[in-house]
């Protein structure tokens, strides 16, 4: 796993973030508030798995494709909004690039995965944790970019 690549996605993410001038989002789907607050649970999760990783220990990677927007609001709650979520999310993304940077060869150890994303991915098993974070960045992260650049009120 490329942890400047990780570095960059997570960059450009957080540059659509800083932008700002989000409008509501169409009904049923999740508004910016909503994005960066799951953005900010995965990265903790991510986290965990790869301190796991780095010690040796075995852990189980769920994404949280479908936490439940109570959770997510919870957490817009518990961070104070859109300015608190962004400050989180910076934090988390530094953490984890920084833990990436010590993977070396870590990166080939398989991690139970199950994650989602759309109808474009789905993973139901062991995959090397490398390669989960390089979907991360090359998927995962682009993905929320995009929907955050939707949700972007015309001025």
């Amino acid at each position: 796993m490329d942890s400047a690549g990780l570095g960059r996605a997570y960059d450009e993410l957080l540059a659509e973030v800083a932008a700002g001038g989000f409008g509501p989002a169409p009904q049923g789907q999740l508004d910016a508030e909503q994005i960066v607050a799951h953005l900010v649970a995965n990265d903790e999760l991510m986290i965990e798995a790869t301190e796991a990783v780095l010690a040796g220990s075995p852990f189980a990677y769920y994404d949280l494709e479908t936490m439940h927007r109570p959770q997510v609001d919870a957490l817009v709650a518990e961070l104070g909004g859109l300015d608190g979520l962004d400050a989180r999310l910076r934090t988390t993304s530094r953490r984890l690039v920084a833990l990436v940077d010590r993977l070396g060869p870590a990166a080939g150890t398989p991690v139970d995965t199950h994650l989602r994303e759309g109808y474009d991915l789905d993973v139901d098993g062991p995959l090397p944790w490398g390669r989960v974070l390089d979907l991360h960045a090359r998927v995962h992260l682009p993905k929320h970019q995009a929907q955050l650049s939707l949700l972007r009120v015309a001025e």
